[in-house]
């Protein structure tokens, strides 16, 4: 039984071998000794977690929650009831949410323990986690280093073993691009699999989704199930799939450097190793894609800001001049609702042929901790492009991606991305890729 990870704790909880309280104050205590120095955390829920494990205790259908006992952090766009939603931003209030989001009460009826929210950057907008306000989260592989955003807090989190899972949000990378930095898993699933918080119809126009980061491909596929409601359809374990590798970037000022280049080629070789038809492949990305990923993030900022009755003036500078480009955007009509769409019948026409995609996930690793705290839009918007260009394109086409760890080199963690119509096949795919990683450690710990 391993007790670092969510399936495991839940395990052990189900044959009387982990107390909840015990897990939560394991848990807590490392909150309390870590935490200090990477800044994941907005708000630690100490008591209420630890009346939350004692009531759980008492229970005696613990055997049929998944997550029974499962210490969860919560992103800080996300509603708890008790405490407050500052979507990192000092322009959001400090009231307490009244009651829980549809995610955090799936979270809950599965048996979790909220632990408290994690740090973002304001209003998820960057693939940095640094927030004026709030603070920023360091990178625990590498603490000089930022972890990434805009998940970040919950990357940290994971990665620290602080807690086996974190709920986070993803409208351009935010689960996977901190999951690749911190060498977890994040899984974004396919539009529409998992409610939105506060039960939007759509955010950022269509482009964000709702998941988790984790510490293993199982726990992602087990959070999976309780965040959407319904186990993911099944792929057969023997089935060999079509995969592509492609190192091209959508964006050409994003070339990947050596160390996401050695994550893509690690991961081919393995993905060749379990028995897949892997070809190298790029996917028709139109010349124009990211501009029409940026023009539904811009407008899809300036709606959120309007949509929480947010004063701009609050806002950090550099999110003034989002908003202000949003909102000329959204005067002109744009983004177009067939933008999406024909990127999105593109791909899946090109999906025909493959099965599933394995790309780099990030073309460089987050800058220093503190670079981005007061930078201004074009500085902060220029390092985004030259590094997260590779998650983009699927936000936008509403199909399913996971990023997973592959390795390290020295203290950079190395990662790919495995992008399909479904989750299933990802999570097939991400699967199959731990395992043969697991077989090549075992075998070189043997020689």
């Amino acid at each position: 039984m391993n007790t670092d990870t969510a399936a495991g704790i839940a395990a052990g909880v189900h044959t009387g071998r982990c107390k909840p309280q015990d897990v939560v104050d394991a848990s807590l205590a490392r909150i309390n000794a870590l935490d200090p120095r990477l800044g994941a955390f907005q708000v630690v829920a100490t008591e209420a977690a630890r009346a939350e494990a004692a009531a759980l205790s008492a229970r005696t259908d613990l055997a049929s929650l998944p997550l029974a006992g499962v210490p969860v952090a919560i992103k800080d766009n996300i509603d708890v009831a008790g405490l407050p939603t500052r979507h990192g931003s000092a322009a959001t209030s400090m009231e307490p949410a009244a009651a829980d989001d549809e995610l955090v009460r799936r979270l809950r009826a599965a048996g979790a323990i909220v632990v408290g929210k994690t740090r973002m950057p304001e209003l998820s907008i960057w693939p940095v986690t640094e927030s004026t306000a709030m603070g920023g989260t360091r990178n625990p592989l590498d603490p000089s280093r930022n972890a990434g955003g805009s998940t970040g807090g919950g990357a940290a989190a994971v990665a620290s073993g602080m807690v086996p899972l974190a709920l986070g949000t993803d409208g351009g990378g935010s689960l996977r691009v901190p999951a690749a930095n911190c060498g977890v898993v994040g899984l974004k699933p396919a539009r529409g699999t998992v409610p939105l918080p506060r039960r939007a119809e759509s955010h950022w126009y269509g482009c964000s989704v709702a998941g988790a980061v984790t510490g293993t491909t199982a726990d992602a596929a087990l959070a999976l199930d309780v965040l959407s409601g319904q186990p993911a359809a099944a792929v057969a374990a023997d089935r060999s799939l079509r995969i592509a590798v492609s190192r091209r970037p959508p964006n050409p000022v994003a070339r990947p450097d050596r160390a996401a280049v050695a994550g893509l080629e690690q991961a081919e070789t393995l993905m060749r190793w379990a028995g897949h038809d892997v070809t190298r492949d790029d996917p028709p990305y139109p010349p124009t894609l990211i501009q029409s990923w940026v023009r539904h993030w811009l407008a899809g900022v300036a709606e959120e800001v309007d949509a929480l009755g947010l004063q701009s003036s609050e806002l950090e500078p550099r999110t003034r001049s989002v908003v202000a480009k949003g909102a000329r955007l959204r005067r002109r009509g744009r983004p177009r609702p067939d933008e999406a769409q024909r990127w999105r019948d593109r791909a899946l026409s090109w999906f025909a042929g493959f099965d599933v995609l394995l790309t780099p996930v990030i073309a460089r690793q987050a800058p220093p901790a503190g670079w981005a705290d007061g930078r201004g839009y074009l500085s902060t918007y220029l390092d985004a492009a030259r590094s997260i260009t590779y998650t983009q394109p699927w936000n936008l086409a509403g199909l399913a991606a996971i990023s997973v760890p592959i390795g390290r080199d020295g203290k950079r963690a190395l990662s790919a991305q495995l992008v399909a119509p479904t989750e299933a096949l990802v999570l097939q795919a991400a699967a199959d890729l731990g395992s043969e990683r697991r077989m090549l450690l075992d075998s070189q710990a043997d020689g």
